[in-house]
C-alpha cells in the first residue's frame, strides 16, 4: 500500500482546467492549450507522499530547473514558455509556476548513472549488472562507474514504484530510433551537468529526465537536475564503500528508516509526519544545493 497520506484538493483557478495531482506537481491546462505546472512543497519517499511539507521546496525545484534548462539549451530544447502566474491564481504560486508546451510525452524515465548506489547497487550485488548492463567486479556503494550508463525505468502512477527495465525493452516499447535518441540525449545532458556540478564541488551521482516530442523534435520536460530527481553528493566527503552525505531527499529517507521514526516501510501503514527539525534540515539541504550549483543567494532568486 502506498500513495498519498492526505491527498490535497486541487486549487480551482478561472481559465485553468485541472488535469493531474502528482507527487509534487499539480498540472493544469490553460485556454491557449499550454500546460501550467505548479510545484508544491509536498515531499515523497518510498512511494508515499508524506503528510509533512518542506517550506519553499517547490520554489527551489522550479528555480533550479529553470537555471539548468538555461545551461542545457544548446544540447536539447526545453518545454518552458514562461513563468508568468495565471490571473486569479493564489499569490503562493509565484516562483513555483511554469507555463509549458504540451508535448507528446515518452513513457520512460530516462535515468543516467555515473556512480553506483540505490536500486543499481542492489542489482549489482546480485548479478554484477544494472538494467542488464554488465559492470566490473569490485564496485561498492558510491563507486564511480567506468563510464556513465543509461538505465531507463518505466513511469509509475502515484503510489507505484518505477521499475528498472533494459534498453531492449525501451526499444520494444517506443521504437529503436526513439530509444537511441533518448539514450544519446540523456547521457549528453548528464555529462554536461556532471561537469558543471563537479566545478562547484558537487558529485552528480545519478539523475532522471523526462522527454517528450514537439512534432519530431525531442524536448526536455518536467523538472531537471533537482534534489528530487537527482543524487547530489559533496565531493570533498565522497568515500566509496558507504552511504554518502547528500543534498537530496536521502536525508528524509534516512530518518524514515531509522528507529526514531517508528515506521516499518514493509508494512501497510502510512509513514508518520516528519519532526520539525527534519523538516527544517531538509529545507536547508535543498536551498544549499540551489546556492552551491547556481552561485546565487536563495534570497535573491525571484
Amino acid at each position: 500500500m502506498s500513495g498519498f497520506v492526505e491527498k490535497p484538493e486541487p486549487v480551482q483557478v478561472p481559465g485553468l482546467t485541472h488535469l493531474h495531482t502528482g507527487k509534487v506537481r499539480d498540472l493544469y491546462r490553460n485556454e491557449a492549450g499550454d500546460l501550467v505546472m505548479v510545484a508544491s512543497d509536498r515531499m515523497s519517499a518510498y512511494d508515499w507522499v508524506l503528510p509533512s511539507e518542506i517550506p519553499d521546496k517547490g520554489r527551489v525545484l522550479t528555480q533550479l530547473s529553470l537555471w539548468w534548462f538555461d545551461q542545457l539549451s544548446d544540447l536539447v530544447p526545453h518545454h518552458v514558455l514562461s513563468t508568468e502566474v495565471p490571473a486569479g491564481a493564489p499569490a503562493d504560486w509565484a516562483g513555483r509556476t511554469t507555463v509549458c508546451k504540451s508535448l507528446n510525452m515518452v513513457p520512460v524515465e530516462c535515468v543516467a548513472r555515473g556512480y553506483l548506489t540505490g536500486s543499481g547497487l542492489l542489482e549489482y550485488d546480485e548479478s554484477r549488472t544494472v538494467c542488464g548492463l554488465a559492470l566490473p567486479e569490485g564496485l561498492s556503494d558510491g563507486s564511480e562507474l567506468p563510464a556513465p550508463i543509461f538505465t531507463p525505468a518505466t513511469k509509475a502512477a502515484v503510489g507505484d514504484h518505477d521499475e528498472n527495465v533494459s534498453y531492449e525493452e525501451v526499444a520494444r516499447q517506443v521504437g529503436a530510433e526513439t530509444a537511441a535518441l533518448l539514450r544519446q540525449s540523456t547521457l549528453a545532458v548528464y555529462g554536461r551537468a556532471r561537469d558543471i556540478a563537479r566545478d562547484r564541488g558537487i558529485i552528480l551521482a545519478d539523475t532522471k529526465f523526462e522527454f517528450g516530442f514537439d512534432g519530431e523534435t525531442l524536448v526536455l520536460a518536467d523538472e531537471v537536475l533537482t534534489p528530487d530527481s537527482s543524487r547530489f553528493w559533496p565531493a570533498d566527503q565522497w568515500e566509496p564503500g558507504r552511504a554518502q552525505p547528500s543534498y537530496d531527499k536521502q536525508f528524509v529517507r534516512n530518518w524514515l528508516t531509522s528507529p526514531a521514526s517508528g515506521w516499518d516501510r514493509r508494512s501497510e501503514q502510512p509513514p508518520p509526519a516528519l519532526p520539525q527539525e527534519i523538516v527544517e534540515a531538509t529545507s536547508a539541504k535543498y536551498v544549499e544545493a540551489y546556492e552551491l550549483l547556481t552561485g546565487k543567494a536563495w534570497s535573491d532568486s525571484f
